[in-house]
């Protein structure tokens, strides 16, 4: 999935001779935590942050600092046409909430955040629809996740998404998502086939 379907696109923008003060009001009158700072052809130069505004604040009214003093410059961005998965791990990597999504040109077209990120991720796995989960141990047998989904299938499972434990155990455990169903029988089927299902929800 590209950045551009997740983005928020024509974000709000300020120029670096915002005060801070006006900064931190526009942020907060738009429930936002993020800022592109841009010159007059709408092209990236900073990228202004809520708490950073904050911690700014006092030093700004006493001599009078502007978002160009503040801001940072030459932010981490990314472009349009990157992956989804290059957000998240430049976001995780470098500990930050948020980057702004910027053309061939440089132009500001979009901001991505943790936020935009997480709700991706809620869509795809199907957290929000009410449904029915199995963590299956499928073994180290080969193909043990294609046996599993095969299982599922054939009791009237209905599989929605799948995830994989990322951490190593001693199991092999994949996170089925299905569309509500009643769980009894699938788990019946897969115990007989030698596969735990270590737990269930829904």
């Amino acid at each position: 999935m590209l950045v551009q379907r997740l983005m928020i696109k024509d974000p709000h923008t300020i120029s670096d001779r915002t005060s801070v003060q006006e900064a931190i009001h526009l942020m907060q009158d738009k429930s936002i935590r993020h800022l592109p700072v841009v010159d007059k052809s709408q092209k990236l130069i900073g990228w202004a942050t809520l708490s950073d505004m904050k911690q700014g604040l006092l030093p700004a009214m006493v001599t009078g600092l502007s978002v160009a003093d503040i801001m940072v410059k030459n932010p981490i961005t990314l472009h349009p046409d990157d992956d989804v998965e290059v957000a998240a791990r430049v976001i995780y990597d470098k500990k930050i909430g948020g980057m702004p999504v910027v053309d061939d040109d440089k132009k500001v077209v979009g901001v991505m955040t943790v936020t935009d990120l997480l709700n991706a991720f809620i869509k795809i796995m199907g957290m929000l629809t009410n449904g029915t989960r199995l963590d299956v141990n499928v073994g180290a047998e080969p193909h043990g996740f294609e046996k599993v989904s095969a299982i599922i299938r054939n009791q009237g499972g209905e599989i929605v998404s799948v995830g994989i434990a990322s951490h190593i155990t001693d199991k092999r455990v994949h996170y089925f998502r299905l569309k509500k169903c009643t769980a009894e029988p699938i788990i019946k089927a897969l115990d007989k086939e030698g596969y735990e299902t270590v737990s269930s929800s829904g």
